[in-house]
């Protein structure tokens, strides 16, 4: 496409009102566009906050269920549960017990919102008493066994209520086991979200307080994607669409952008980015010493995220942006 230059073409004319500016918009933000993370934790009445995600808290089931109130009061499609277990072991078995925290905590949510989409965490980080992903022997995560309960873990989730199962632990072959073992149990039709592109990062230091799950030894950089890498990335999300993935991920959203994008364009595959604790703490700290405006902020980065390319976004901003778009 050629374009007259200046004088004759003036971009700004079309700049020049908010109604101007609103209809040539090229990217639309809505609360449809969200997926809120809830943390759920034993007990009842339980509404704990999270000291370093200001607004968030660890919910017990009861409490988790009027969350899920106000998602769907803000027009929110979604959500996307992580597990705070009473006991957790060496084999993550919190994690694919029947009566499980979120096998317990998505039956009294679809109980009572029945269309509400439900998305099922699969990592073991929050069930270990490790805080890895994985099966660990002598200091080492073991990929092979841990897909073993990988499996075991999606099966108990879909026969929970789950209506996507979203595993995050970075192992290899663990879509494949997952769609096998679906299949298996008869749950052909529930979807795959691959965290395909996940990297380790420096940004999800606030979900480990939320969740309870920092490492008890080393880091996790055995397994997730170092930050420098590109074309494994690339690696990355192509196995997991070969394995079965029907969406895929790319996490951290903000700082891989150029990622998301790639993604987006090569596969063309549902794709979802996880704005991460880390991008949400830095813009509430900023704000809260009267550095930046929030809402400008917070929307510009959602923005962002999607012009990039995802098609549903991950944020602890879900309730608040669904407010502000209002």
């Amino acid at each position: 496409m050629r374009l007259m230059s200046f004088p004759t073409t003036r971009p700004r004319r079309l700049r020049s009102s908010p109604v101007l500016r609103s209809l040539i918009r090229e990217t639309e933000l809505t609360a449809r566009d969200f997926i809120l993370p809830l943390f759920i934790r034993p007990g009842k009445g339980e509404k704990r906050p999270i000291s370093s995600m200001p607004g968030h808290f660890q919910y017990s089931v009861d409490m988790a269920v009027k969350a899920a109130d106000l998602a769907v009061r803000e027009g929110i499609p979604g959500l996307i549960l992580f597990g705070i277990p009473d006991k957790k072991d060496a084999k993550a078995s919190g994690a694919y017990a029947d009566n499980g925290i979120v096998q317990n905590a998505v039956k009294a949510i679809k109980d009572k919102h029945p269309n509400l989409l439900m998305i099922a965490d699969l990592c073991f980080c929050e069930y270990t008493d490790h805080g890895h992903c994985g099966v660990v022997k002598d200091g080492k995560v073991l990929n092979d066994p841990t897909l073993a309960l990988t499996a075991k873990t999606a099966v108990s989730q879909a026969k929970a209520g789950f209506d996507v199962i979203a595993p995050s632990g970075m192992m290899d072959g663990q879509v494949a086991a997952i769609r096998k073992a679906l299949d298996g149990a008869g749950h052909g039709d529930t979807p795959i979200l691959a965290y395909a592109a996940k990297y380790a990062s420096a940004f999800y230091g606030p979900f480990r307080e939320a969740a309870e799950s920092p490492p008890s030894f080393g880091d996790r950089s055995g397994y997730q994607m170092d930050p420098a890498n590109f074309n494994e990335a690339m690696r990355e999300v192509a196995l997991d669409v070969e394995e079965g993935a029907d969406m895929v991920m790319v996490k951290p959203a903000l700082p891989y952008l150029d990622v998301l994008k790639a993604v987006k364009v090569r596969f063309g595959l549902p794709t979802s980015a996880y704005q991460v604790s880390g991008e949400f703490a830095m813009i509430k700290a900023a704000a809260a010493n009267g550095w930046i405006d929030e809402r400008k902020m917070a929307l510009e980065s959602l923005m962002c995220i999607k012009r990039a390319g995802a098609d549903f976004i991950l944020t602890y901003y879900a309730l608040e942006a669904a407010r502000w778009l209002a």
